[in-house]
């Protein structure tokens, strides 16, 4: 069954490589399913398995009784085919550049992602934690597909009357990405906002976890809450349109909700640089301390 690690390997490789799995499941004709569950866990199981001392025959039923879509029979009648195929199929060479797999995928992903956009345009005024007082800070986002309709535009109008401009990926109708860079080039510095996105069609609010750097550019996350505001996509309509700091005092009855959601105690993760020449385990429960103040 040296047929097994081999093509475990070939998959691994041409993954690297970015080529996708349902590239990989078309060629072999085979479904993307099963190509998927033999990569992500029949194979891995089996190699362990077999690592560990277990028999080739014994590590591979226990490998195939982790999963429900792969025949046994049909998978040892089809292993040398199966590794031809796959050593037939060779990555696309990239011109005048070295290959980067993720670079790659991040490229392919922000085209695919303006297919979803659609149901996620517009104007939102975001809602999180303050980094300078506890407060409410509220700014507005535009999302939307750029003009060349190449990648998803996000814009981002902080309180502090700065505009960034960023792009966004949506991942399997679960996720979103937001990333901008909030200095100017060619310094970087990101913020990334993660995004859940509900199960359902054009959703009016959005939750999610603000990651950024600190003033004293030490890394941070916070609870961030998107609300629709308007289904326009025009940048001079959001332009209009300016984030703000909100004080307790002034929360109005539609705003209290959003502060009790993202300005609590727990809703802030805060880590910071200790100095210390050990830099040992007593260095995390001193960090610990020194946040609680």
């Amino acid at each position: 069954m040296n047929e097994l690690t081999d093509i475990y390997k070939r998959i691994e490789y041409l993954r690297n490589k970015g080529v996708k799995m349902k590239e990989m499941a078309d060629h072999t004709n085979m479904a993307a399913s099963v190509l998927s569950s033999l990569y992500s866990s029949v194979l891995p199981t089996y190699i362990e398995q077999v690592k560990n001392g277990i028999g080739e025959e014994d590590a591979l039923d226990y490998a195939l009784s982790q999963v429900n879509n792969v025949s046994k029979k049909r998978l040892l009648v089809s292993l040398k085919e199966l590794k031809e195929q796959l050593y037939q199929l060779e990555p696309a060479q990239v011109v005048g550049q070295k290959s980067n797999p993720v670079l790659a995928m991040l490229t392919e992903e922000m085209a695919h992602s303006t297919q979803d956009a659609y149901n996620y345009s517009g104007i939102y005024m975001s809602y999180s934690l303050s980094s300078s007082m506890q407060a409410l800070k509220a700014e507005p986002y535009l999302i939307c597909p750029s003009e060349n309709n190449e990648y998803v535009k996000v814009v981002h109008n902080s309180a502090y009357n700065i505009t960034h401009y960023g792009t966004c990926l949506f991942s399997n109708h679960q996720n979103a990405y937001l990333f901008f860079n909030e200095r100017e080039a060619p310094q970087i510095a990101l913020f990334t906002i993660y995004l859940q996105l509900p199960m359902y069609d054009f959703p009016h609010m959005l939750k999610g976890l603000y990651l950024s750097l600190d003033y004293n550019r030490n890394p941070i996350a916070r609870r961030i809450l998107f609300v629709k505001y308007s289904d326009s996509t025009s940048l001079d309509d959001f332009l209009e349109l300016k984030g703000r700091i909100i004080p307790q005092e002034e929360l109005t009855d539609e705003l209290l909700p959003y502060y009790n959601y993202t300005c609590q105690k727990e809703d802030c993760i805060k880590t910071c640089s200790v100095p210390s020449p050990r830099l040992d385990a007593s260095d995390l429960e001193r960090e610990k301390k020194l946040l609680e103040i």
